[in-house]
């Protein structure tokens, strides 16, 4: 019998389940073999396995086996996903979707670093590795603070930004009831009218022309806006005071400085790494280490003169790349005033 004609007779015999014979093929599996694919975690906690694991355990795991990829603070490199920030960003016409602004389970973050990472190395991770991973990705969103410890007997009472904008899935009572009536086929509306235009893809024929026009006149206008005035001499730079700072506020900035530490050095054997050392960096000029490769727009704010004053520095701190579009500089920014005070505090202090 030819090999076609027994896979066609295999065919028909699973086409038609009554009448086909058991093959005899394979046996049930155990128990054991079961639970080596049930690893799956449910938003409640259910599935989660013993164990525990810190962010700063989290953090040596990440930079050994998640950096190259998803970017030292979670913000992806190249194609790859990014994992912290775009929070307030879902309204944007391109908004930023991570575990800090858009996932709604931690389970969902612990079950895919469990199940499917490290990339080509899947569920060779122990348990506490993690629960450590996960750690530091809700610190890299500033969810928890660099002592806390994930386990599994806290893991239920976490809950991440946006899960309440995630609502249950009603299609069974809701869409495939209206699927299930009888479709209209001939006079199903008396008129037609437009009630929603496309924003982004510019398909609404006749405000295209219009819509062109008024960016055209958007843009002339910021380039009259950015060309400086002939006879302007810029104002002097007033230097905001510094607050006065304590040990315990210099201690505190030297802690939070450690989310630094991957990119910059401070102090006396300080060098240039991925970043310029910082040492001077509290009131001195921006752009000024010798030998360090720095951006187009850092470059521009030095030739404008830019101070880092506790004011400037605060801000920048903050949100990097709304202070500074175009800068390197990858860090998302230091969510609290009383960290970016202390960070500027140690900053000062080290220099010295």
């Amino acid at each position: 019998m030819s090999r076609f004609l027994k896979a066609a007779l295999l065919t028909t015999a699973l086409a038609c389940p009554l009448a086909a014979e058991p093959l005899g093929l394979g046996r049930a599996a155990t128990p054991e073999e079961i639970a080596l694919w049930d690893i799956d975690v449910r938003p409640d906690g259910t599935g989660l396995p013993e164990g525990r694991g810190d962010v700063m355990t989290g953090d040596e795991i990440y930079t050994a086996k998640c950096a190259s990829c998803h970017g030292v603070f979670g913000e992806g490199t190249g194609r790859w996903p990014v994992l912290a920030g775009g929070q307030g960003s879902l309204t944007d016409m391109r908004p930023v979707k991570t575990i800090g602004s858009y996932w709604p389970y931690l389970s969902t973050v612990y079950d895919y670093v469990n199940r499917a990472m490290p990339f080509g190395d899947a569920q060779s991770l122990s348990d506490d590795e993690v629960y450590a991973i996960t750690a530091y990705l809700l610190y890299l969103n500033d969810e928890v603070d660099e002592d806390f410890v994930l386990s599994s007997e806290n893991f239920a009472e976490l809950r991440l930004p946006n899960e309440a904008a995630f609502k249950p899935d009603d299609r069974a009572e809701v869409e495939l009831a209206s699927f299930k009536q009888e479709p209209c086929m001939s006079d199903c509306k008396s008129s037609v009218e437009i009630t929603m235009r496309a924003a982004v893809l510019d398909v609404t024929p006749e405000e295209t022309a219009a819509k062109a026009a008024a960016v055209e006149a958007k843009a002339e206008e910021a380039k009259v806006a950015a060309e400086p005035a002939p006879e302007e001499t810029p104002a002097p730079v007033e230097v905001a005071e510094a607050p006065a700072a304590d040990p315990a506020l210099i201690k505190a900035g030297e802690k939070a400085f450690r989310k630094c530490k991957s990119c910059h050095q401070i102090g006396a054997k300080a060098k240039n790494r991925v970043g310029p050392m910082l040492n001077g960096i509290v009131d001195g000029p921006a752009g000024a280490v010798d030998g360090f490769r720095y951006s187009k727009a850092m470059q521009a704010a030095a030739a404008e003169g830019l101070v880092w004053s506790h004011d400037e520095l605060s801000a920048f701190l903050a949100d990097p790349k709304g202070f500074m579009k175009g800068t390197k500089m990858s860090f998302r920014g230091v969510r609290k005033p009383e960290d970016i005070d202390a960070l500027i505090a140690y900053l000062r202090d080290a220099s010295e």
